[in-house]
């Protein structure tokens, strides 16, 4: 036997193995990816789910069928880190648009824990359905899962720009991503100006996407920051909580808070200002309540007598987390690797890839038309020479031969002739040959069309248009 022990300098073999260790987690884990959005977990559970036929319009089903699936099938890690992203994915206060509906006890804004997986159910929503929409058209390359039983996608075809959409928070090695969630609506309206106008600016681009757009409300100060984060990538800007100042009985006022910045504990932060009213580090609060309920958020702060609320309130600002400090870090992964993104490069990362998706489909569906269109012509044919073809296939020893007749008597190709011998006789009808000649008229036209997409960039661009705005 030879000796399989090498000899290596231990800064060498740690070096080599961290290297490797690091571009797994840059790539394929903590990252998103520019085109969907999603970092493969996150991706893995959509597509388990998709599969599985657990989507939007069917009943929810308990939550660790579909973590079980996931763990088998794609993803060969832990069952807690699988259903801890599946939870957040269906939080409405941490994504602006939820990806999993889910029943039972999902966690909270005050970071209570959620019910285990076997007390829960959840489901696709709808906005996750159209991530994945037309999967199945051979829009996305897919992959060998890591046991080679199965293929899995590297990416989703993506109907809307998911990365903006629903932000992203993430730490690698070397590299952490974080990306605030925008609105829908504005990121469409600037992804269509994009395609109408390449050059467009970033300044042109925030006339449509004015700034982050948070689950949890908040008051966004400092367009400077919005500006250079959407120019290189990075910036700063202060989120603030939504305050009102109320009169309470005997003369006296309370500041009530009803939206706090994104990412907050509430909790904590009642802790926090109750901690400071008790060490006595702000004179005049009396006491903090938390009287949120199924209405919403709401904390009240009651004051003395003749206490100056606004000081009161910029204290707050100053020593809680009333007010917080937003950094922008949008890095995701493009080609394959982490890179810093402003505004216009994720949006123009997107439409490329909606480029690729729209032509692939439009390959796909152009190859099944054609393939159709000739089984049609071949029926057309085989009906106006019926009698003859009956004759032929009753002379016939088995189907094989049959076929083999056919083929040589009347010149059909050999899919043609399979779909006489498999023809029904009820199909043989009058009305038939009309309805075959409508598909066919159908067909032609469905031809055109996706010839048409394939050949010219307005018609794939305008395709990408009315598909965004739907």
């Amino acid at each position: 036997m030879v000796e399989q022990i090498q000899n290596l300098p231990l800064e060498d073999v740690i070096g080599d193995r961290f290297g490797r260790y690091s571009k797994y987690i840059i790539q394929d884990r903590a990252l998103p990816d520019v085109r969907d959005g999603l970092k493969p977990v996150q991706r893995r559970i959509l597509f388990a789910m998709y599969k599985d036929g657990n989507t939007y319009d069917r009943n929810f089903r308990k939550s660790a069928k579909t973590v079980g699936n996931v763990i088998g099938n794609y993803h060969p890690h832990g069952d807690s880190s699988v259903y801890d992203a599946m939870v957040r994915m269906s939080q409405d206060w941490k994504l602006r648009h939820v990806l999993i509906e889910m029943h039972g006890n999902n966690g909270s804004i005050d970071n209570d824990p959620p019910a285990a997986m076997r007390y829960t159910e959840a489901k696709l929503s709808k906005l996750a359905e159209v991530l994945l929409q037309d999967i199945d058209k051979e829009t996305v390359e897919h992959v060998q899962n890591f046991d080679d039983t199965a293929m899995e996608p590297m990416v989703l075809p993506a109907r809307y720009p998911n990365l903006l959409v629903n932000g992203s928070t993430g730490i690698s090695a070397g590299y952490a991503t974080d990306i605030p969630p925008h609105n829908l609506g504005e990121v469409i309206d600037a992804t269509l100006k994009l395609i109408d106008k390449p050059s467009a600016s970033v300044d042109e681009l925030i006339e449509h996407i004015k700034g982050p757009d948070y689950p949890t409300g908040g008051i966004i100060q400092g367009l400077d920051g919005i500006k250079k984060a959407y120019k290189t990538g990075k910036g700063k800007i202060v989120v603030r909580s939504k305050v009102e100042i109320e009169k309470i009985r005997g003369g006296r006022e309370q500041i009530v808070v009803t939206e706090v910045p994104f990412e907050v504990n509430k909790g904590t932060l009642v802790k926090k200002i109750d901690e400071l009213r008790a060490d006595k580090k702000i004179e005049g609060i009396v006491e903090v309540r938390d009287e949120t309920d199924r209405e919403g958020l709401r904390i009240a702060i009651e004051l003395k007598k003749d206490i100056n609320s606004e000081g009161v309130l910029n204290y707050l600002y100053k020593n809680t987390d009333l007010q917080v400090l937003y950094h922008f870090n949008m890095v995701a992964i493009n080609n394959r690797r982490p890179e810093l993104l402003g505004l216009k490069q994720i949006l123009e990362s997107y439409i490329e890839h909606q480029k690729e998706v729209v032509t692939r489909r439009s390959q796909y569906e152009l190859s099944q038309a054609q393939k159709r269109m000739h089984i049609v012509e071949g029926l057309i044919k085989a009906l106006s020479i019926l009698d003859e073809v009956i004759e032929t296939i009753r002379a016939s020893k088995n189907k094989r031969d049959a076929k083999e007749n056919l083929i040589a008597k009347y010149e059909f190709t050999e899919e043609q002739a399979e779909a006489i011998v498999m023809l029904q006789l009820y199909r043989l009808t009058n009305t038939d040959i009309v309805s075959l000649e409508n598909e066919f008229d159908e067909l032609k036209q469905t031809i055109e069309r996706l010839k048409d997409i394939l050949q010219n960039e307005k018609s794939l661009f305008k395709v990408i248009k009315n598909e965004l705005r739907a």
